[in-house]
This record gives structure tokens, sequence and C-alpha cells, in this order.
């Protein structure tokens, strides 16, 4: 467990860490919030899934010219820009609730333009960590830590969101998400690392794409890596945008109950999180890879059957559990074996495969759910994800087999 917190050592990850965990926060109170703002003008399954669709699928069209921008430019400069951009979006959003003026039309294109900044800022964010945390021993609790800022915010924003939503609008906590953002923003300006090398500036964007494209493919094991993370993204993280359906029909609860059963994921993160920040070796990430797959299945195998709200939340923490060790997995593989001058656009794939296959399955779980339930719905998918992670266990043999060199070419070993 000694292991687990040497990403710590370091000054710069120190304030990026502290930062970055309060603006998820308020990043997970704005969604709880927009959710509940959606549910309660509209009470349509259809509607949720939209507008989870709208607010994230431009990651899976834009992410790979964000990860240009984090190769080409400042990462830092980047990131407070796109802040700067969020907070006025977020202030509009909080005015038109405020002024009674928010309809569902409103919500989806300004969750939209949210999206678009959110597709352009991911890949620079994520492909950060690795110059605040130079000693490459170091990388894994990073990121694993960095995923667990998600997981946090995904169990505490929720809660403070139905909280909040009890004594106030869905316009106070937009407006206390601007501010979490102004936080991030101070604690950006006081990090101070070295420039990084970057990529030759190109007039041809598409060369850029196509070179990432080509480069990623080259890295065999993310052949079967990234596919198994956009099924996963596919098949269970919708629960998100049809959470509040459970809420209000399953479980008779209003918004407070909307932030518990969310939340029992986010704490199941951080539990995937200490175990995935944990790892002495990078021999073990590949394993996990394959089995945070069978246990998001089964969680939400388990959840969707299930009308007791103890096991209710204990199975979402079980699916927390699978989907951060998934996904920290494959993005401690990514960020090890990658070129430094590549990063980006290789990380903007992960994003895509983990955020941007993300609102094809909220729009397909929404409209299934409309015709069939959401249990069903969710359930159906869980089964795939569970099957998928028992295929991709096979596979582990010839997957350790490619890795080995590239581990070996980026000056890592498995001990």
């Amino acid at each position: 467990m000694i292991h687990a917190f040497r990403a710590f050592r370091h000054r710069n990850y120190r304030l990026y860490f502290t930062g970055q965990s309060v603006s998820l926060i308020g990043t997970w109170v704005q969604q709880i919030a927009v959710s509940w703002l959606v549910y309660r003008l509209s009470g349509s399954a259809l509607l949720l899934g939209v507008t989870g669709f709208a607010g994230q699928i431009a990651i899976l069209f834009l992410s790979p010219f964000g990860g240009i921008w984090a190769d080409r430019f400042d990462r830092k400069k980047t990131m407070i820009v796109t802040q700067l951009v969020s907070i006025t979006l977020t202030l509009i959003l909080a005015a038109m609730v405020w002024t009674h003026a928010a309809s569902i039309t409103s919500v989806i294109w300004l969750s939209a333009l949210l999206g678009i900044v959110q597709a352009l800022e991911t890949p620079v964010r994520s492909s950060y960590t690795p110059e605040l945390v130079p000693i490459k021993t170091d990388l894994a609790s990073a990121i694993a830590f960095s995923g667990g800022m998600q997981n946090a915010g995904r169990m505490i924003g929720p809660s403070i969101a139905g909280l909040l939503l009890i004594y106030f609008s869905e316009a106070f906590c937009f407006a206390l998400n601007a501010i979490t953002k102004i936080w991030l923003i101070s604690s950006l300006l006081f990090i101070r690392n070295e420039q990084q090398e970057k990529s030759a500036p190109s007039s041809n964007l598409w060369f850029s794409v196509c070179e990432g494209a080509r480069y990623t493919w080259s890295l065999k094991p993310l052949r079967y890596l990234l596919p198994m993370m956009a099924l996963l993204s596919f098949t269970i993280t919708p629960y998100q945008a049809l959470m509040p359906i459970f809420a209000a029909e399953t479980f008779s609860g209003g918004a407070s109950m909307l932030g518990f059963l969310v939340g029992a994921a986010g704490f199941g993160g951080l539990i995937g999180m200490m175990i995935m920040a944990s790892r002495g070796k990078v021999s073990d990430l590949l394993q996990w890879a394959a089995i945070g797959p069978i246990l998001s299945g089964i969680g939400m195998l388990c959840f969707t059957l299930s009308h007791h709200l103890f096991f209710s939340l204990f199975c979402m923490v079980i699916v927390g559990v699978g989907v951060i060790a998934t996904a920290m997995s494959v993005n401690t593989i990514i960020q090890t074996i990658c070129e430094p001058q590549k990063r980006g656009r290789v990380t903007s794939y992960y994003i895509i495969a983990f955020m941007g296959i993300n609102p094809v399955g909220c729009l397909a779980a929404g409209a299934l759910a409309h015709h069939i339930g959401a249990p069903a719905t969710l359930g159906g998918f869980a089964v795939i994800c569970a099957l998928s992670g028992i295929a991709l266990k096979y596979q582990l043999p010839r997957l350790k087999n490619q890795l080995e060199p590239l581990y070996i070419a980026a000056g890592v070993t498995k001990k």
C-alpha cells in the first residue's frame, strides 16, 4: 500500500490533484442537476438519453483535435482557456434557470456546447499528468489518483447536488460548478514545470490526426484494450443517464435518492482507485483490464434485478470498482508505452473509447428503455459487458507478449 501515495511526492501533482478534485465535484453537481432538471421538466427516459448524448457526443468526433492541441501547445494554458469558456456557458445556464427561461431545447443545446469544450480539453488534461510526475515509477499512482478524482467527484458531487436540490433550484448548482472551475484555474497558475518538447507545427491537421491513428494502431495491445473500453462505455456507463428513473420509480425517491445511487458508484470508484494505485507491478494492470468489465457487468445486472436499497447501493459500488479498474489500467498502459510527442493523440483515442462512446450508449439506452424499461435495458447491456470481459481474459497471454517489448522500449520493467 506504500506505493499508492507515491505520486504526492511531487508538488505540481499535489496542486493539480487538489484543483481538479474540487472542479470535478462541481462537474458532478452540475451533471446531476441537469439530469434532474430534464426529468422534472419532461419525465421522459428518451429525453434523458438525448441530453446525455448531446453532452458528450462531441468527444467522439473532436477528441483527436484536442489530442493535437495537447501535443503542440502548452497544456496548462490550454486548460485555463477551456475552463474560462466552461465557466461562461455554465453561468448562462444558471441564469436561464434562475429566470425560468430554461427549456428542454436550451438545456440540450448548452449541454452540447459544454460537451465541445470537454472534448477539446479532456485529452489535454489526461496527457498532462506525466508532465507533473517526471518519475515513471510514480506514474501508475498518479493516473490512478487522477481517475480517483473522477470517482471522488461522482461520490461527493451527487450527494451535494441531492441536498442542494432539496432547498435550492438547479441554478444554484450550476453557479457552484462555476466557482469550482475558478478554484481549478487558481491551482493551475501555481504549477511550475518545464516546457515539454512538442511536435513540429503542421498546416495539415488531417495528416496529424492520421499520424496519431496510425501510431495508435501500431501499438498492438491497444487493438484489444480500446475496443473493450468502448464496449464498457456503451453498455455500463449509460446508467448515469437512466438513474433518475430508478431513483423515482424503483425506490420512490427524489433528487437525494439519485445522489445516493450515483454516489455509491463513485465510492466504488474510490475503492478501485486505491486498488490500482497500490499496484507495484505493471504486469498486474492487464489482468485488471479484463476483471473490471466482468465486475461491472455482474454488479449492474444485480442492480437491475434488485428492489432492496442497501443491496442496490452495494451493487453500484461493485460497478464503480469495475469501471475505474478497467479505465485506469488501460490508461496507465497507454501513458507508459506511448512516445511523449504522440501521447496527446493516443490519449484522445482512449478518451473516445471511454467517454466518446458513452453518449451513443446513452441514446441507445434511452430509446430502448422507452420501449422495454430501464431495468431490462441495463440488464441486457450488463450481460454483454460481462461476457466480453471473459472473452478478453482468454487473450491476456497474447497481450502480455505484445506488451513486454513496449515496456522495455519505454524503460520500464515489470517488477
